[in-house]
């Protein structure tokens, strides 16, 4: 069986079509039946079932499909670490984070690691923390940052830091000079917060219902573009990260208030790797970035070592 063959019969499965197929591949659509006819042939039954409508796997093609994709992926992680071995020093680096949080901390990570490797290019899917973590297991992802992600096998956390969630106001906000403010006087701001289907947001209702307070946000939206705005133009305050706010926070227009009382809401943002595959060049590279940035974010007291599993 031929590499061709196999990388023909994914690009058809991607798009359900022999002629779209054909055109992303840059070859004849006869050139590519002919390969798949190749692979029937190999595997002694027929994978698709052709109509006017397009294509059908037949039960071995969905069979070959679950797998192909995923061997043509590995395959091209063993090509980098070859071109590793000759000291070439570039590639991609899948990443897949969850939640736009994430992504905020990921960003400033990012831009100085690329300044530090410029040959090396970088593909960001901002998913949930489901999807980001099966991404790994399938070969999809090199790694994975996640934040309220489930408790999965098939993952190595090579670092787990908390943080918390403070009050988040305009830095003109009467708010903004307190060294700390309780959950009870938060609840009674004008709150924007994310809708119920956030792990944040549940956190949150369960915290300030220890304590006696049922949440009524005046906003609720996912976009953390919109918290952001809503708290810049004075008609809100929110709750976030401190780190997801460093840049407004030095230009002087955001104010980060810790909760008082150890009543925060803390939770655990975990970097993740495939525990059976070897990393890239690039990929192990970054990792040790974001672990040095994920260490040097976490709060903790002179001389303690952060949280780390393996």
């Amino acid at each position: 069986m031929q590499l061709r063959a196999l990388m023909y019969f994914d690009e058809v499965v991607r798009t359900n079509s022999m002629r779209a197929a054909a055109e992303n591949l840059n070859v004849a659509a006869t050139a590519v039946s002919r390969q798949i006819e190749n692979l029937e042939h190999y595997f002694g039954t027929p994978l698709v079932e052709r109509s006017s409508r397009g294509i059908r796997l037949t039960a071995a093609g969905e069979l070959l499909a679950a797998r192909a994709g995923k061997t043509l992926r590995e395959l091209e992680h063993v090509h980098q670490l070859i071109d590793d071995l000759q000291g070439l020093q570039r590639g991609r680096v899948v990443i897949y984070a969850n939640g736009a949080a994430v992504a905020n901390l990921l960003a400033p990570v990012l831009a100085q690691f690329s300044l530090k490797y410029p040959n090396l290019r970088f593909e960001v899917a901002i998913t949930t923390a489901r999807q980001a973590i099966e991404a790994l297991s399938s070969a999809e992802a090199d790694l994975v940052v996640t934040l309220f992600a489930p408790k999965l096998t098939g993952v190595k956390v090579r670092l787990r830091s908390e943080v918390a969630y403070d009050l988040i106001t305009s830095a003109r906000h009467a708010a903004a000079g307190l060294t700390e403010i309780s959950l009870k006087d938060v609840a009674a701001l004008p709150l924007a917060l994310p809708d119920k289907s956030f792990g944040a947001r549940q956190a949150f209702e369960e915290q300030f219902a220890k304590v006696g307070v049922e949440l009524d946000p005046v906003f609720v939206t996912g976009s953390l573009e919109m918290l952001k705005e809503l708290v810049l133009r004075e008609a809100a305050v929110t709750l976030l990260p401190r780190l997801t706010i460093t840049r407004e926070i030095e230009m002087g227009l955001l104010s980060a208030i810790p909760i008082s009382g150890g009543r925060a809401v803390k939770t655990a943002i975990e970097l993740c790797v495939a525990p059976d595959r070897q990393l890239s060049f690039a990929a192990a590279k970054l990792v040790d970035f974001i672990e040095a940035f994920m260490r040097g974010a976490e709060p903790r007291k002179a001389g303690q070592k952060p949280k780390k599993s393996v």
